[in-house]
């Protein structure tokens, strides 16, 4: 059914009944998961996908969009693994977590449930979460040292782990066999198969209520309004040539500094993002495949556009330059466990390039790493000894200034719409205690509107012993401010072992710290860039700054 033929209020209606089942697939894998970075972060989504294409057709709202974006090409590497077999089949789910075709990193499981109305496939219903561990070399498998996919985590290709409605018991075994944290898995698991049950309910009762017509019809008529609106607004931007560049700390093998670089032109409704100067593939693990760039970028015009209706529509109005031979078209065996530091400076080029064009609209660069840190070892108390604890988490900083005002302060990654763990639940949780969670002073970029402050995170080993791995980025090129804004602060990280502090010979990346009871790690992450002259920043703001302690005496 074409677009004209569907009323306002009943497009409007059936836009908000989809998104309402991707919100619920979303809820229910949060209530019901084992792992805290997917019950308590989010740090997973859920989505609806075209039947022929696999383009995404409906994104949940609290999910991390840049999954949303990576899903489409998870969707066809399913589908292309199911063509040998005849094509999926009613009942049937596929698991897989490869990073190559279906984006992200090893740690990233996606599920991909086929849709049959009557015996015919309609769509697919797909949900993607991220696992505690999933074998590897490391613990919580962010592993610095990593020269190939392997040393990472465990590689499953697209599998079915339900047939004919029952649970396939063979990958199961596989699949517990090769982590360390069984009983983690087999929860997360259930959950995702659970809210995938839950969409294909919901989706038959909205099909029975308004007909495959309307129903489908609205999936098409969404996609055409966001391609475009994505066509207005490119439209709205002055033509031209805008390049910037930013550069990782280094791969975690060797200490170079790796080049992300993009030129955007602007040429009427046409966008073209061309990342050809980009560094090429590295030994270490911050690699990225051609389905996470794209999904990068994705994410980085919804925050530009965020008017558009999130789905395929986004990227029909956009060319995309990304040749092989690329840190960001890489292929197996290079490892691309740290891809989240990658996409994230992709974010920042394509921010700061905008901002050229149409400075108004744009933002400052965010704090620009996630910080993954994972501390892990042997429970010694009575009751769990010898029981292996693995604590990974992401960390939070500052977000650029605006034209708005000021950058958000302690935010999450704009890769996501994921939370930052609370320390109740980790302490809860792991034998760990924070001895300090705290905004850092001085760590926003100067600006008519301040870059958002980063934050201090101190945490003691409660346990005899432990080791403690991390993989950061920011040490070494700050995030950036635009329009006359100043720069955040770097990143630091350091820890404390036998009443001495060091920190890591690569600044951002480290494995294998030894600790023992009472020793410390300490993050202190980035502040996001600041927006416009610092000179014309408001005396009641400044002052107000001065007063909360956001900025000291010699800061700023």
């Amino acid at each position: 059914m074409s677009e004209a033929k569907l009323d306002p209020v009943t497009l409007a209606v059936l836009k908000g009944r989809l998104e309402q089942i991707a919100d619920e697939m979303d809820a229910t894998l949060y209530r019901s998961a084992f792992n805290p970075i997917i019950a308590e972060a989010h740090d997973a989504c859920h989505g609806i996908y075209d039947g022929a294409t696999g383009d995404t057709l409906v994104q949940g709202k609290s999910g991390l969009p840049v999954f949303v974006g990576a899903m489409a090409f998870a969707v066809r590497a399913a589908v292309q693994a199911a063509q040998p077999l005849g094509g999926m089949r009613e009942g049937e789910v596929w698991l897989f977590n490869d990073p190559y075709e279906g984006g992200t990193h090893a740690n990233d499981f996606k599920l991909v449930k086929p849709f049959f109305l009557e015996g015919r496939l309609v769509c697919f219903l797909a949900s993607a979460a991220h696992w505690h561990d999933v074998g590897g070399n490391v613990p919580g498998n962010y592993n610095p040292a990593a020269t190939e996919c392997w040393q990472e985590a465990v590689q499953i290709p697209p599998v079915r782990i339900v047939q004919q409605g029952e649970v396939n018991p063979d990958v199961l075994a596989i699949l517990r066999a090769n982590t360390r944290m069984p009983d983690s898995l087999w929860g997360d698991l259930n959950g995702q198969l659970a809210a995938l049950e839950l969409g294909e309910r919901r989706l038959a009762e909205l099909f029975a209520a308004y007909g495959e017509a309307r129903v489908t019809g609205a999936m098409g008529a969404l996609r055409e309004r966001a391609r475009r609106l994505m066509r207005a607004h490119i439209a709205s931007l002055p033509d031209g040539r805008y390049a910037f560049e930013d550069y990782l700390d280094n791969d975690g093998i060797r200490d170079d500094m790796l080049r992300v670089a993009l030129d955007m032109t602007v040429e009427g409704e046409r966008l073209v993002l061309d990342f050809s100067r980009t560094s090429g593939p590295c030994a270490g693990a911050v690699n990225i495949s051609r389905a996470t760039a794209v999904a990068a970028c994705y994410v980085a015009l919804k925050h530009l556009f965020p008017d558009v209706p999130a789905n395929a529509g986004v990227l029909d109005a956009v060319e995309f330059v990304m040749p092989e031979g690329l840190l960001i078209t890489a292929q197996r065996p290079r490892p691309v466990g740290g891809y989240t530091e990658t996409i994230l400076r992709m974010i920042d080029v394509v921010f700061s390039a905008a901002a050229q064009a149409d400075p108004a609209r744009a933002v400052a660069q965010a704090y620009g790493t996630i910080n993954a840190l994972s501390i892990a070892g042997l429970r010694s108390d009575e009751g769990r000894r010898g029981q292996r604890w693995v604590m990974f988490s992401f960390f939070g900083g500052g977000h650029g200034g605006h034209a708005g005002g000021d950058g958000l302060s302690h935010g999450n990654a704009p890769i996501s719409t994921a939370t930052i763990p609370p320390l109740e639940i980790i302490e809860a949780a792991y034998p760990v205690r924070f001895t300090q969670w705290s905004l850092r002073p001085d760590s926003g970029g100067a600006g008519t509107h301040r870059g958002g402050l980063g934050a201090v995170y101190e945490i003691e080993l409660l346990e005899q012993s432990a080791q403690a791995f991390i993989f950061g980025e920011r040490g070494k090129s700050a995030p950036k401010g635009i329009a006359g804004g100043g720069d955040g602060a770097l990143n630091r990280f350091s820890y404390c072992v036998d009443g001495q502090w060091r920190t890591p010979p690569m600044v951002s990346k480290m494995m294998g710290i030894p600790l023992s009871r009472g020793d410390r790690v300490r993050l202190e992450t980035p502040g996001g860039g600041g927006y416009g002259d610092p000179a014309r920043r408001s005396g009641a703001a400044v002052e107000r700054d001065r007063a909360m302690g956001y900025v000291t005496e010699g800061g700023q």
